[in-house]
């Protein structure tokens, strides 16, 4: 989403970090609300070459208390996180609730600003980049929100929510402006008769359309997608799921979908990422994370999938975790998940494992990795690998 501009100096951005990164110049323009920022930015990533690279990234949020407001300690939201992104594809983007998803995702977009790290877009480093540079570079990355309900004004009519970022960039112009907003509703599944009408007049389904206009209006190359059909019914969950299958295919999107239900991610993604605790514990393509993950915590993910044929239920072996997830205040020290694990070993606590391929094809964190497949059916041949 669009940040508003917020008055006030600017730093000197030209000038090198400490670790000798050097930010694009800017050169303001006759108006002011215009900014130019190193035209990389835009360029269109072809199919396959990476898009967005995230380094050794962290988010702390701090604990205050007393009268004094002292922090006393940190919530390690995300911590250490590493990820490439190709042009094109679906990463899906798994874990409980509470993992760090959405916020490695608002990070992601510097919606939170990164306690420490890299986030590199198109080839440009952007963790830097103050407000009104990112205002430019958003023109590429967006964000659906989780709750259709929470992210609509609810004094806005759908024009005025859908134009809302064209009137930011200034290219909202007259009738072509108003024709450019229809077409994006119909493109959604919309008519231009819902124009006017107020987001309380839509279902769930379709305020999800009306975000997802509004974050197609400036034809971004990236888009987050929060867990965008978590808050809707199941009847309405495969109309949004298609659309946005469609809409990648009709516009080269590339997708990183934030979803705790591993089904659907399934369904979407081209690669999987599993998250614990804000580190990723396992990455690999669609078939190597569901016929043959190798982590611990996958396996009991997807030992929980719900079985679709009534006459095959509990003929899975199902996979319980023990004890409750611990803090992200006080994280566990080496291996996040062995308070958990029914493989820990004392190595487990003292060292903490590096997420790299230990024979099974593709990275995982886990000192003891092998594979298992939890969705295979007692008493049914096994799954070819």
């Amino acid at each position: 989403m669009s940040e508003p501009e917020h008055n006030g100096a600017e730093p000197n951005v030209a000038d090198p970090d400490p670790g000798g990164h050097v930010e694009p110049e800017q050169i303001e323009l006759n108006d002011p609300d215009e900014t130019y920022v190193d035209p990389v930015i835009h360029q269109r990533a072809g199919e396959g070459q990476e898009i967005l690279r995230i380094e050794d990234l962290y988010k702390h949020f701090p604990i205050k208390a007393g009268i004094m407001k002292r922090t006393v300690g940190q919530i390690h939201a995300v911590d250490g996180v590493d990820l490439s992104i190709t042009a094109g594809e679906t990463l899906g983007l798994v874990g409980e609730s509470g993992c760090g998803k959405t916020t490695l995702s608002r990070t992601l977009i510097k919606l939170v600003e990164p306690t420490a790290g890299k986030i590199i877009f198109n080839g440009r480093e952007i963790t830097r980049f103050s407000r009104r540079q990112m205002r430019d570079v958003r023109r590429e990355m967006q964000i659906v929100f989780q709750d259709p309900y929470a992210s609509l004004n609810p004094r806005m009519t759908v024009r005025d929510i859908v134009s809302e970022p064209l009137r930011i960039h200034g290219r909202y112009k007259g009738d072509a402006g108003k024709h450019r907003v229809n077409e994006l509703l119909r493109t959604v599944g919309l008519s231009p008769e819902h124009a006017n009408r107020f987001p309380h007049e839509f279902s769930g389904g379709q305020r999800q359309r009306i975000g997802v206009a509004r974050a197609l209006a400036l034809n971004p190359q990236l888009i987050i997608l929060d867990e965008p059909v978590s808050a809707l019914d199941v009847s309405i969950r495969a109309q949004v799921v298609n659309l946005l299958e469609s809409l990648q295919r009709d516009f080269g999107l590339t997708y990183i979908f934030v979803a705790h239900d591993l089904s659907v991610v399934r369904h979407v993604s081209d690669r999987v990422a599993v998250m614990y605790l804000g580190k990723i514990v396992e990455i690999g393509s669609r078939h190597d994370i569901y016929e043959r993950p190798s982590h611990p915590y996958t396996q009991a993910l997807l030992s929980a999938v719900p079985i679709e044929e009534p006459g095959q239920r509990g003929r899975r072996k199902r996979i319980v975790l023990e004890g409750d997830v611990p803090s992200p205040a006080n994280p566990p020290s080496g291996c996040r998940f062995r308070t958990r694990c029914w493989k820990a070993q004392p190595i487990c606590a003292e060292e903490e494992p590096a997420l790299i391929d230990r024979g099974q094809g593709h990275p995982s964190a886990c000192h003891f990795a092998e594979i298992v497949k939890p969705l295979d059916i007692v008493g049914q041949p096994a799954a070819t690998a």
